[in-house]
């Protein structure tokens, strides 16, 4: 199973939608709010350099925004 991280905030339409498609294919994810927690917000622009929600961190690759292709490559799907 791969390790997904989603960094997302409460607000984001885009990450409900990451977070629901996910979700639907059976894949487990940890959710970041990082809205509420500015360590990990900071973490995510480290690894990203964005700023913008959501970024998906799928065994160490990341996809920043909700880019279905990429994520299902990344996922094997």
């Amino acid at each position: 199973m791969p390790n997904v991280t989603v960094y997302s905030t409460p607000t984001c339409p885009w990450c409900h939608k990451t977070k629901q498609y996910l979700t639907a294919k059976n894949i487990p994810f940890t959710d970041i709010n990082v809205a509420a927690d500015q360590q990990k917000a900071q973490e995510m622009i480290a690894k990203s350099g964005q700023m913008g929600v959501p970024v998906i961190e799928i065994d160490g690759n990341i996809v920043v925004g909700y880019d279905q292709a990429k994520i299902n490559k990344l996922l094997g799907l």
